[in-house]
């Protein structure tokens, strides 16, 4: 874990309910569902510095310097009709652009002045848009379902969106699993992350509903410092660094998803009592780096390479052979490499019990890590990778993975195009 959004014609009810219903019916929303309106705010005058554009080659949130929230969502599509589905990411679209640059979603005039009634949310009037970024992605039931070719693009699913296997040492939550649609809103603010999602989701009106959702964070840190994560150790020394090699799907794709990239969202519950009874010694081992300069073990500094050929004074490898950074390193993977988005999680408590030795049944800390890899091919990359280290790897007996997702996120949008219209065209 550690390493890889002044008419003066008389204003009634039913004039305002009309041009909600006007705004919400392409994609099966009900007058009753649009929220009240509320005054608009046009964006603080330093929110170009905080703007991270919609529009580009790739999706942004990907290879975006990493942002300190996030909020994810995975959806259920419930719309039955294509044109429907299509509705709803053309809006989605429009209303992400305008998010990540600061704006309100879905303004309409106020006929009584010239100022806006906007059917936004609101909870972000008057903040800058906190370098928001806004990555949707297509899970494998959205091209089909149940055996049924829902929208006529089945035949349009890539060979490398395949269904995830059932690793060892899984306990996945079906209520936390799977979705046909993924939202990741990150952003350097936590109520923006969730406004954004929140405002995509109640878009949607009928055509989709909410399957899991999961918000994470990250420490402040100084500029180019590697995070740590909630074990106390840095995170994502290890992460890849060419992303047109590992990340971005070329011509080996469908046309729809060059550009674009396979998302996997794995939950992950850190049994933190646990851990925390672990001397400094043996999590150092566990992990294969100092806790405290992040540096290999045997090494001084955290970008040392990870010395895998050394070995003790008495012939044992410095870096154990199930150690977590031997295990997720290139050299070990034929080569592969992931890019690693994760954020921290803490959902206060719970009742578990325990996998490993002592095996209490105790409330416990439900926290952990919204793990988060972007791949160009998840069958040559993260499944051999993970199938591996769910086998073997020591911090096996301080996580279990209790949700699960993987998507296709589709090349960039330019403006004038909507998310995902080449998969339809």
């Amino acid at each position: 874990m550690t390493d890889n959004l002044n008419s003066k014609t008389r204003f009634t009810r039913g004039n305002m309910i009309a041009m909600a219903a006007a705004l919400g019916s392409s994609i099966g929303l009900s007058p009753t569902s649009v929220s009240a309106a509320v005054p608009t705010a046009l964006p603080k005058p330093d929110s170009a510095a905080a703007m991270e554009a919609f529009y580009g080659e790739h999706q942004a949130g990907i290879i975006t310097a990493q942002q300190t929230h996030t909020y994810f969502a995975a959806l259920d599509v419930t719309a039955t009709k294509r044109k429907d589905v299509i509705a709803m990411l053309q809006t989605w679209t429009e209303a992400a652009d305008r998010m990540t640059r600061g704006l309100p979603v879905q303004t309409v005039t106020d006929p009584y002045d010239a100022s806006k009634v906007q059917l936004d949310s609101g909870e972000v009037l008057g903040m800058t848009p906190q370098k928001l970024t806004i990555t949707i992605g297509f899970g494998p039931g959205f091209f089909r379902k149940d055996g049924i070719d829902r929208f006529g693009i089945a035949h349009q699913r890539p060979d490398a969106l395949v269904d995830l296997p059932r690793f060892p040492g899984d306990q996945l939550i079906e209520a936390r699993t799977g979705g046909d649609i993924s939202i990741q809103a990150c952003a350097d603010d936590p109520q923006v992350a969730f406004h954004a999602v929140r405002q995509l989701v109640r878009m949607a009106g009928n055509a989709a509903e909410i399957r899991w959702v999961q918000a994470g964070f990250l420490p402040t840190t100084a500029a180019n410092e590697t995070p740590r994560n909630i074990m106390g150790f840095k995170d994502g020394t290890q992460n890849v660094t060419d992303d047109k090699q590992f990340v971005w799907v070329d011509r080996e794709g469908p046309r729809w998803m060059r550009g674009g990239t396979y998302m996997i969202a794995r939950r992950i519950r850190i049994a933190l009592e646990h851990w925390d009874r672990m001397n400094l010694a043996f999590q150092e081992q566990v992990v294969g780096r100092s806790k405290a300069s992040g540096a290999p073990l045997g090494m001084k500094h955290e970008f040392d390479e990870l010395p895998l050929q050394a070995n003790d004074k008495d012939g044992n490898p410095i870096i154990a052979d199930n150690a977590h950074v031997r295990l997720a390193h290139q050299s070990t993977n034929n080569g592969a490499q992931i890019l690693r988005r994760g954020y921290s999680y803490n959902e206060g408590v719970s009742f578990v019990a325990e996998r490993w030795p002592p095996w209490r049944q105790a409330m416990e800390y439900d926290a952990g890590l919204l793990f988060v890899s972007y791949q160009r091919d998840p069958r040559t990359s993260f499944i051999p990778m993970f199938e591996k280290m769910s086998r073997i790897d020591m911090l096996n007996q301080f996580t279990t993975h209790t949700g699960s997702g993987i998507f296709a996120c589709a090349g960039g949008v330019k403006p004038g195009e909507y998310i995902g219209q080449r998969l339809f065209g």
